[in-house]
This record gives structure tokens, C-alpha cells and sequence, in this order.
């Protein structure tokens, strides 16, 4: 098994190198050194239907192994066996070329003091190990039986990093200050903990995913007043972390005031990631989906505060708009604004958090987005404030 596993390893890094993920030297080495099947589940399952098991298939297991494909190892928070396949996708052994690209962005070196939030598999608190050293390297989990199998998953290749049962969204503060924070989870806003547990000029990595649809790679340095300032590079897809997930929609389809609007419903939800990121800096709180049922769309949008739900249907000149008119309106306004600045992509904005807020702002922190409504609950304040 050993010759197929570093063939497989090789042309994972081959694969990564020529899709222009992988390019820097310590995370090739990282990737190399560390053997990724030693983090996979014994039955495998990419939540896509591909779902293989190691003592019956072993060669289609370690295929499925080192693909570029995340491998779910947990369902409803540990209380559905994964095995069964059904249920909500609470944590996986994330995809090599997602984690490869935070990895880079982090640009961790030899005696680098790492957070690793989000500790899952282990297999990131492994590659982090290798580029900085385990002694360097705390990971934190908020799930004791997700750490205690990470734990023998390094135990297994050799590593043993600082593993700690706790919520990431607090940091570690006993081992800062750190010069690097890894977020392997998604997060809706920016603990200021993280910031002041890193020293200045340190880095802070993480999926951003304020709620309105898109998530986003976001990179932050920390300055020497406190503050910590950054940009949005790429796409990052991960599960959310447990204190950061969306609140349930609250309304009944029936519910709500009824009116029309002349905007296509599907001009805000099928919108690119630098206009989600200009309607969620102006919307903060609220979060967007939309679904299809056959000619059918729906678009969602709210917070524990307010709800909308818009509905394109084909043929129709005008579109239903159930719930809270105002916070259409203000979807709407964000969506033209961004359109008026030129349809700035993704990479031109950026944010800055300080110990009370989180602003995003286009080209520079000199153009702050300043959002007309906070659709927060009143407890979300000091929750982002670490």
C-alpha cells in the first residue's frame, strides 16, 4: 500500500501544482510529508454519493483519498452516524486544494506560533506542524470526540501538536501571542480575540461568510494599534462554525405583507461575489438564499430581526415580495450601488476589525461601506467583539 500511497500523493501535488494552487515550497513539502489517507474515515464519503470502505475496496479508498475532494466524517454534530449518509454536513476532511489555498495565503514559516482553529481530521494541524513545527501549533475544537480522533490520527503519522477542547471563536489565549491564525471553518464575523492574540504583524486567516451567499478568503494583518486590516482573495467554502451558523428561516411562506417589485428576484440572488460582498456590508445580520422549484425561484433574505422572501415566476411582469418591504428595498439600493461603482470583483474589497467593529470597504480603508440598517440582534455586538 505504501508505493500507491506516495504515487497518489505525487500526483496530488501534481494535480494542485498545475491547477495554479499549489506554488510555495513549504506547503509542496508539507503536503508530501504528511500522508492524507491517515486523516480519511475507514468509510469515506464525499457527500456527492461516492462513498467507499476501506475494508472492502481498499484501493478505491485510497483513490478517493487523495482527490481533490472534501470527505464528510461528521453528520448533525456527532448525534447521525456518517456511515448513513443522510443528514447536515458538520465537518469533513476539508478538499486539498482549499486547504492548500488558505495554507499559502498564511505563509507560515519555522518557529511561526500557529492557532489553528477548526481542528476536524487533524490533517491541517499536521501540514501546519510541518511547515512551523508541532511545538508551535495549538488546535483548538469545540467537539471533544472530533479532537480525541484527531488526536490519534497524529498520534498515528508521528506529530503531536497542542490539541484543545474549546471554542475556537475565543482563541487560546495561554499560548499567545501567535504569529499566525488559521481558520479552518466558516464565520460570519471576525472575533476580536483572534486579533488580540496576534502579535503585530501577524496574520489571520479564514473563510469569510457573512450570510449573503458567497464565502470568501480573507487574509488580515495585524497592526500595531490593535486593529487589523486585510482582503477578500478568493472563494472559500467551509462548514460553519457552530456559534456562527445562520438562524432558521423564521417565517411561514404565507406569512408577511404582500407586495411587487419590477426587480427580478434572481438580479440579487444569482449576483457575483463582489456584489454579495458590497450587500452584506450594507445589509449586516442578514443572510440570503435562494431555491429553485421548476420554473420557480425564491429568494430569502433575513436575520433573527426581519425577513423577505422575493418570488420570480416565469412569465410574470411583476414579482411577489412577501415580509419586510424595507429590507428589500435595501437589498435593492446595495445591488445598484455596487453596479454605480463599476461591479467591483471580489479582490478590491477589503475589511478592518478593531476591538467594536468590522467594516468592509471598497479599494481602500479610507471608503468604508456604512450600512443604513444593522439587522444584528442586539446580542451580536458584543458577540463580535470577542
Amino acid at each position: 500500500m505504501m508505493e500507491g500511497v506516495a504515487r497518489r500523493s505525487e500526483a496530488l501535488v501534481e494535480r494542485l501544482s498545475a491547477a495554479g494552487w499549489l506554488t510555495q515550497g513549504p506547503v509542496r513539502t508539507a503536503l508530501r510529508d504528511v500522508p492524507r489517507h491517515a486523516f480519511v474515515p475507514a468509510i469515506a464519503w464525499t457527500g456527492e454519493g461516492d462513498r467507499v470502505d476501506r475494508a472492502t475496496t481498499p484501493e478505491s479508498w485510497l483513490d478517493l483519498a487523495y482527490r481533490d475532494d472534501a470527505i464528510i466524517t461528521q453528520l448533525d454534530d456527532g448525534e447521525t452516524d456518517v456511515a448513513t449518509g443522510a443528514g447536515r454536513f458538520t465537518s469533513s476532511c476539508s478538499a486539498p486544494s482549499t486547504v492548500v489555498s488558505l495554507l499559502e495565503l498564511l505563509d507560515a514559516e519555522v518557529g511561526h506560533r500557529v492557532l489553528d482553529v477548526g481542528t476536524g481530521t487533524g490533517w491541517t494541524a499536521a501540514l501546519l506542524s510541518r511547515m512551523a513545527g508541532a511545538e508551535n501549533v495549538t488546535s483548538v475544537d469545540v467537539d471533544p470526540f472530533v479532537s480525541a480522533r484527531a488526536a490519534e490520527n497524529l498520534k498515528g503519522v508521528g506529530l503531536a501538536p497542542r490539541l484543545v477542547v474549546g471554542d475556537g471563536g475565543e482563541g487560546w489565549a495561554e499560548s499567545a501571542p501567535f504569529d499566525r491564525v488559521h481558520v479552518t471553518c466558516g464565520v460570519s464575523h471576525v472575533p476580536y480575540a483572534w486579533v488580540r492574540q496576534t502579535r503585530p504583524g501577524g496574520v489571520v486567516v479564514a473563510p469569510y461568510a457573512p450570510g449573503f451567499a458567497s464565502s470568501h478568503e480573507l487574509r488580515l494583518v495585524v497592526m500595531p494599534d490593535g486593529t487589523a486590516v486585510g482582503r477578500f482573495s478568493g472563494y472559500a467554502s467551509y462548514m460553519m462554525m457552530r456559534s456562527h451558523r445562520q438562524p432558521p428561516w423564521p417565517a411561514a411562506e404565507d406569512e408577511g405583507d404582500e407586495s411587487t417589485t419590477a426587480i427580478d428576484p434572481r438580479t440579487i440572488g444569482y449576483a457575483p461575489a463582489g456584489a454579495d460582498l458590497a450587500m452584506g456590508a450594507f445589509l449586516p445580520g442578514i443572510n440570503a438564499q435562494g431555491r429553485h422549484e421548476g420554473d420557480t425561484y425564491v429568494l430569502r433574505l433575513w436575520s433573527a430581526r426581519a425577513w423577505v422572501a422575493a418570488t420570480y415566476r416565469q412569465g410574470q411582469r411583476e414579482y411577489e415580495v412577501r415580509g419586510d418591504r424595507s429590507l428589500w428595498e435595501d437589498a435593492v439600493r446595495a445591488y445598484f450601488w455596487w453596479v454605480g461603482q463599476g461591479s467591483p470583483g471580489r479582490d478590491r474589497f477589503g475589511l478592518t476589525v478593531t476591538p467594536e467593529t468590522e467594516t468592509v470597504w471598497l479599494d481602500a480603508p479610507a471608503n468604508p461601506i456604512r450600512p443604513e440598517t444593522n439587522y444584528w440582534t442586539p446580542a451580536s455586538p458584543s458577540e463580535r467583539a470577542g
